[in-house]
Parts: structure tokens; C-alpha cells; sequence
């Protein structure tokens, strides 16, 4: 059994009072935040008005959480350490808390909040209490780049901090609950991508108290030769601290500290010397004490120390009930706060004198405030990558390879601040240049058949969606840069995870000290329209949906419709800060539309009208086509051609969106159009036939109170779809061209009349469109081989 307990004790007598004085000062002042609303150092006996009326709060990990803490501490102060505390029992809340107010940070940032009696009742009043303070280790927490409110994350975020920061010490208290999570079960993977040569260390630390709300934990109950073996499988290198006598512990976990501390810098100093090391095994540390340590052994005779009771409150009906009162106080006092605080309240000096100071606290280190340290990316000029657009449509290319040549260029310009994620998706999604300047990062076994594989590469790539996301988030929340590209579909799998960090930055928004980090930038590709190959299961565009539901300050949609106003649109997103920036763009051959000067306009304006596209000769319109995404535009402007060959006297404006956002009226949405700019481009009267990427309620949900949302008809994904060919997947869907010219007949007054024949001919040609796709396998070449304003058309007469 891998353990600690052959070691030496580490700490002198005096080491080992002054230590646990500290985790007492902790304990105290977390029971304090939970409970009490006054008197907050018991100068007077408990009474029912010093306890708050609604007790919130998670007592159950906390004397863990405050315990490696305390001892963190003296690792830092004694290695002169740069290191960060993530912690991910994140209902923990009031020990992080606890331990920022002792070591001064909290009250730096705080003043109201002062390390004195007054401060120290603010402190308790403010915690789970309105107006005052989240119950989590929230934004407003210093030190925190995880809040630990959905469980799952702690450890990618870890490894996210760690990557590029060969300085940094990540420790990572992972609760045996959180350690039931997929996502957890998957982030134990992430030391083979971690380097040692360049990047800093994680120590994982799995808090092995045993119980969650109501139930055991799994790895609780598994023999421990079996949890170790799990550990040693990952490539780590367990160690077992276990007890429930405070000192045992403390000399126990000192001597695991100082093991592992010792193993980790001798990993990186033969890794930085050019010693081979092939998977290095890191040390992890397994804590094993009661849940709920130190409180109420039994409360109205049921054992609460060391079981699922202790997770919350142990205590409930304080105000209420006098046994209950009276065995808080002992609580309390089995502290000895009279020892901890002086006449002041402030914590004694022999307190003080034991935190590290200034930005060696881990709640002061500058990486966990990452817009303090975030640098400007050096971005190469990407108009220089432009496609050659001669004539509208001409060349056919792929948009995401256009891109991806740029990508590798800002890879090179910033060789420690840039990296590139995905789901083994990054060549198909079209950015394999990339791999011309680099490799994916894998630091395991590399065969000689393997392709782009080193500990160097800057490309993270690992199948779990999960584990990207929260690396690329835990890399951004310390001061980096970065994209994730994924297919469309399975970007839904991160759905929980960009609530929440989304609600981080919306939060982290209001608090004066927070700087703005770089944005999250999503970059999806193999959409719904052209996954048709792959079928049904591959197509969903709802990720949007699912994003717009945020925060309107947090939020970007991007849309571009070629190659050139997706470098234009990837630019700007790599140069915002503090935004959720979602592009969608397609990687198959497809035609582009746009010169780089008129996609740079374009996507500064967010929307337009394409003037050469349009037959309304700058006068009102009869009808509008508007269309949002790159399969969308094609279709749009195939019917538009149809409509000015075949009814030439039509004023039809063609009107394209690749900011989403700008259809929401700028009293809704920083990007939102005016009404007045808005009605000017749609109308306030005429019909608008919209074709959109994705499903077309969310058109009508941005636009409801336009004036013209009554004209509004949205064609887009309805949840139709199969291994088919691409036109066939926007017939199934109505979005095709044939459909959008019957829309155009249908909804223009007084048209069917005129154009029942047109109306037709539509109809005939959509069904030979599709008998052909039954019979050979492939699309029509009327459809295949279209182009815009080509000299001779192929015959669209349905036969």
C-alpha cells in the first residue's frame, strides 16, 4: 500500500500548536459564517438573536478543505512556492472564505470586511445571507477561479491553470463525490498531456470524507489497495493520509506534503535539464477523515460527526430549540477563539506570522485574477490570408481551411499563450495546418506511426468534450488565450459547462478588483447542413439556442458566410475579452461571396444589404430575403438568382446576418439594431422570408418586437434528417431554394396570381431534384454545379 505513515514527523512541537491554532482559527471562523449574525467572538453567552434565521451553508467538508490550507501554507512559505488553492467541493464556501479573511486578502479587497471584531461580524452576517455573499467559493472569493457549484470540473480546471505556467503549483481538492462525475472520471487522464519540461504542476487531492447529501461515496467503499491501483492506473503516485486524531494527521499529511513537493520538483528538474522522461507518475494525495471533523459527534442522538448529517447544517433548529443552542456554543467555544483573536478580534500575531505574504498567498497570486496578467495576443494581419474573390461565388473553397492557415500563424506568433482544443476533431474541421508548425500535445507513449504527436505541441486534443472545455477554461481564468473547435452537433455535451461560465462572467462583470479575461471562443464546424454523410445523430444546430438564454453582455453569435468574413469575424473574437463568442462556419468547398475589404465592412456592420445581390434598385422592396449562415446564404442567393431570371420586374433586397445579434433591439442586446436602423433594412410592411442556420423559433424570439415581426417567415432546422446527400438535407428541412422562391409566390400580394406557373415549376423541380438523389446517389447537377450569375443556367424545368 502506497502511504505516508513511514515517515518522519515532520513538525516540531511548536510547529505542530501553532499549525493547528490556525486550522482552529479556520474552523471557527466557518462555523461562525453558517450560524451567527452577532456577538461573534462569545463575549456574552449565545442567545437565540446572535443566530441567523435561515442557516445556509456546507459544514461537512469544510474542516478538510481548511486543513489543506493551513498546510498548503507551509509548503508555500517554506519552498517559497507559487501555487493556487481549487477547490472542488465548491460548497466549501465559507472555509476559503475563512482562510482569505486570515491571511488579509479578503479585507484588502473588502475594507468594510476589516480583520478586527467589526470585520469579523460583517464577515459572518454577509455569508448565505441577502445582500451579502454566495454559499459557494464564488467569483467574489479571492483566489478563486472555480466556484465548485456543478460538480464535475475541478481537476481540467486545475490542469488548465497549470498548462504554460512551468512556476505554478495547482492543488486540487477533489470531493468523493464529485469523483462519481463523468467528467472527473475523465480529467484523472489529463496528466499525459501535461509536460513538465514547460508547464506547472497539479497535485490532485481527493477528499475521501465518505459521504455526499445522503449517500455513501463509491471510491469510500472500494478496498483501498483497489483505490490505489485506480490512482496508480492514471500515472500517479498515491499517497494515503488517514486519521480523526488531529495531530496524527497534521504530521501525517506535513511529511506527504514535503514527499510530494520533493517529487514533483525532481520530475521537472530532469524534465528542464533535457532528461528523458517518458509519462511521468506525479504524486496525488488521498485524504481520508471524518466528514464533518471536529463538529457535533451527536445531535439529538444521532451520530452526525463522521456521516452524511454533517454535510449541511449539523444544527438546525438553533433559534428554536435550547439543546440545540446550547451545543452550538460548545461547538464554538471547543475552539478556544479566546486563544485565536485578540481584545481586537484581529487573529493573533501567531497567526498572522504563519500565511505566506503579498502574492505568495494563494489567494493574492496573480494568475487567479487572469486579466491581470493577461497579455494581448500577437495577431498576424489576417487580411493577408484572404481569399481571392473575383466575382461573387468565385473560388469555391472551404471557409474553416481558410482559416486554419491563419490559426497556424497565431500559434507561432505566440509559442505561451495560445493553444488550440478539440475532440479529435481539429483536422476535420479543416485546421490541419496547424500541424505544419506544431503537434497535439501527448506526453504517454508515442509510436512511429503516430502523426503530430509530442510533449511540445500546442494542439490539446483528447475525446472528451468535457475535458477541453475545462481546460480552455481553466487556461483563460489564469491570463491565456485559446479556441475550441468542435463538431456542432457534440458541443451540446459542454452545455452545463458554459452556464456556468457564463454565469462566472457575468458575475466577475460586477466585482471592481476582477479584470476581464480573454473570451471563450467557440469555433464549430461539420454543421447540421453538411453532416450529411454521418446522418442524424451528427445534426443539431442547437447549441445557439442554447446560448443565447445567457446573459446579453456575455453573449456573441457569429455567423460568417465564406472564408473571408470568418478570418474578419476570428479576429475580432480572439482580440474581446470577457465575451462567449460562438462561430459556426462551414469546412466543405463552398463558394465565397465577399472581397476582404467588403468582409471586413460586413462584419462590422453585423448585418446588410448585398446590394449586388439585390434587384430592389435602392427603392422599397416587394419582398426581403434575409439569410444567417453559410448554407443559408447559398440557398438565398440561388433563389434570389431564380427570382431575377424568372420574375425580372420583383424588387427583391437581399439581406445577410452574421452577427446574430443585431436582430434583437439594442434595448435588448449591446449589438442590437435600432428600431429605426432596422426597420430601414427589413421594412415595416414588406415580407421577409428569412433562411437560417438553425431552428427558426429563435429568428422569432430576437425579433418579437420588431414592427415587421408580423411579415416574418423563418425556414431553417426542423429536425429533419438522415444520411442523405447535402441538398437533399435542406429539402427535408424547406430551406431550399425551390421552397424559399414558393415563400417568395406565397407571401408577396398579389404574386400567386401572376406567378402560379413559376410556383409550379418549383414544386416539379424539387421532386426531381430528390428522384435523382434516390437514384444515383449524389445531388442534381443543377443544384451541384450552380453558381451565381453564370452566362447559361441548367434548365429548372422539373424534368
Amino acid at each position: 500500500m502506497d502511504t505516508a505513515l513511514d515517515l518522519h514527523s515532520p513538525l516540531t512541537d511548536d510547529e505542530l500548536r501553532r499549525l493547528d491554532a490556525y486550522w482552529r482559527a479556520a474552523n471557527y471562523l466557518t462555523v461562525g459564517q453558517i450560524y451567527l449574525l452577532d456577538n461573534p467572538l462569545l463575549r456574552e453567552p449565545l442567545a437565540p438573536e446572535h443566530v441567523k434565521p435561515r442557516l445556509l451553508g456546507h459544514w461537512g467538508t469544510s474542516p478538510g478543505l481548511n486543513l489543506l490550507y493551513a498546510h498548503l501554507n507551509r509548503v508555500i512559505v517554506n519552498r517559497d512556492l507559487s501555487a493556487i488553492f481549487v477547490t472542488g467541493p465548491g460548497h466549501g464556501g465559507p472555509a476559503l472564505v475563512a482562510n482569505t479573511w486570515l491571511e488579509g486578502t479578503y479585507s484588502e479587497l473588502y475594507h468594510s470586511v476589516s480583520r478586527d471584531e467589526t470585520g469579523m461580524q460583517r464577515l459572518f452576517r454577509q455569508f448565505s445571507f441577502p445582500g451579502g455573499i454566495p454559499s459557494h467559493v464564488a467569483p467574489e472569493v479571492p483566489g478563486s477561479i472555480h466556484e465548485g457549484g456543478e460538480l464535475g470540473y475541478a481537476l481540467s480546471h486545475a490542469y488548465g491553470a497549470a498548462f504554460d505556467n512551468p512556476d505554478l503549483l495547482v492543488a486540487c481538492v477533489i470531493g468523493d463525490g464529485e469523483a462519481e462525475t463523468g467528467p472527473l472520471a475523465g480529467s484523472w487522464q489529463s496528466t499525459v498531456f501535461l509536460n513538465p519540461a514547460r508547464d506547472g504542476a497539479v497535485l490532485p487531492i481527493l477528499h475521501l470524507n465518505g459521504y455526499k447529501i445522503a449517500n455513501p461515496t463509491v471510491l469510500d467503499r472500494i478496498p483501498t489497495e483497489d483505490l490505489l491501483d485506480q490512482m496508480r492506473g492514471h500515472g500517479y503516485q498515491p499517497y494515503l493520509v488517514a486519521g480523526d486524531d488531529p495531530e496524527q494527521v497534521h504530521q501525517l499529511l506535513a511529511a506527504t506534503l514535503d514527499r510530494a513537493c520533493d517529487e514533483i520538483a525532481e520530475i521537472q528538474r530532469v524534465a528542464r535539464s533535457g532528461g528523458h522522461v517518458e509519462r511521468s507518475r506525479w504524486p496525488m494525495i488521498i485524504l481520508r477523515t471524518p466528514k464533518g471533523w471536529t463538529g457535533p459527534a451527536r445531535v439529538d442522538g444521532k451520530q452526525v460527526e463522521g456521516t452524511f448529517r454533517a454535510h449541511q447544517v449539523p444544527i438546525a433548529e438553533v433559534r428554536d430549540n435550547p439543546a440545540h443552542l446550547a451545543e452550538l456554543e460548545r461547538w464554538l467555544r471547543s475552539y478556544r477563539p479566546e486563544e485565536l483573536f485578540d481584545a481586537t478580534g484581529a487573529p493573533v500575531a501567531e497567526l498572522t506570522a504563519l500565511p505566506p505574504k503579498g502574492e505568495h498567498r494563494m489567494s493574492a497570486n496573480p494568475v487567479t485574477n487572469g486579466g491581470r496578467v493577461l497579455r494581448d495576443l500577437t495577431l498576424p494581419d489576417f487580411r493577408d490570408y484572404a481569399v481571392d474573390v473575383k466575382q461573387p461565388g468565385e473560388p469555391v473553397v472551404g471557409a474553416a481551411g481558410v482559416l486554419g492557415t491563419w490559426v497556424r500563424d497565431v500559434i507561432t506568433a505566440n509559442p505561451q499563450t495560445f493553444r488550440l482544443f478539440g475532440p479529435d476533431e481539429v483536422a476535420s474541421n479543416r485546421l490541419g495546418a496547424a500541424f505544419e508548425v506544431t503537434d497535439r500535445s501527448f506526453d504517454g507513449r508515442i509510436e512511429p506511426t503516430d502523426d503530430h504527436l509530442s510533449p511540445d505541441g500546442r494542439v490539446m486534443e483528447v475525446l472528451s468534450e468535457h475535458l477541453c472545455e475545462g481546460w480552455l477554461e481553466g487556461y483563460l481564468l489564469t491570463g491565456r488565450h485559446g479556441i475550441f473547435t468542435s463538431y456542432e452537433a457534440f458541443i451540446h455535451i459542454v452545455d452545463s459547462m458554459v452556464n456556468q461560465h457564463a454565469k462566472w462572467l457575468k458575475v466577475t462583470r460586477g466585482i471592481p478588483w476582477r479584470e476581464p479575461i480573454a473570451s471563450l471562443n467557440y469555433l464549430l464546424s461539420s454543421h447540421v447542413w453538411r453532416q450529411d454523410h454521418n446522418g442524424f445523430s451528427h445534426q443539431d444546430p442547437g447549441f445557439i439556442d442554447h446560448v443565447v438564454n445567457k446573459k446579453a453582455e456575455v453573449v456573441r453569435v457569429y455567423l460568417p458566410p465564406d472564408g473571408n468574413t470568418l478570418l474578419s469575424t476570428m479576429d475580432h473574437c480572439l482580440r474581446s475579452r470577457h465575451y462567449i463568442n460562438v462561430v459556426v462556419a462551414g469546412k466543405q468547398p463552398a463558394p465565397n461571396w465577399l472581397t476582404m475589404d467588403e468582409a471586413v465592412q460586413h462584419c462590422r456592420r453585423g448585418l446588410g444589404i448585398w446590394d449586388w445581390a439585390s434587384t430592389d434598385d435602392g427603392q422599397e422592396p416587394d419582398v426581403v430575403l434575409a439569410c444567417a449562415g453559410d448554407v443559408p446564404t447559398l440557398e438565398t442567393l440561388a433563389a434570389a438568382d431564380l427570382l431575377r431570371q424568372r420574375l425580372p420586374e420583383l424588387r427583391v433586397r437581399v439581406v445577410n446576418v452574421v452577427d446574430l445579434m443585431r436582430l434583437q433591439p439594442s434595448s435588448e442586446h449591446p449589438h442590437g439594431l435600432p428600431d429605426n436602423e432596422f426597420d430601414t433594412i427589413f421594412t415595416r410592411d414588406k415580407p421577409i422570408i428569412f433562411a437560417y442556420h438553425g431552428y427558426p423559433w429563435l429568428i422569432h424570439r430576437l425579433t418579437y418586437r420588431r414592427a415587421n415581426h408580423a411579415n416574418l417567415h423563418v425556414r431553417g432546422y426542423k429536425e429533419e434528417g438522415t444520411t442523405t446527400t447535402p441538398f437533399d438535407m435542406v429539402m427535408l428541412n424547406d430551406l431550399d431554394r425551390f421552397h424559399l422562391v414558393i415563400d417568395v409566390i406565397d407571401r408577396v400580394p398579389g404574386l400567386a396570381a401572376r406567378a402560379a406557373h413559376l410556383r409550379q415549376e418549383m414544386v416539379d423541380t424539387r421532386q426531381a431534384c430528390r428522384d435523382h438523389t434516390r437514384r444515383y446517389g449524389e445531388d442534381d447537377p443543377r443544384v451541384a454545379e450552380w453558381r451565381w450569375l453564370r452566362e447559361t443556367q441548367p434548365q429548372l424545368d422539373g424534368q
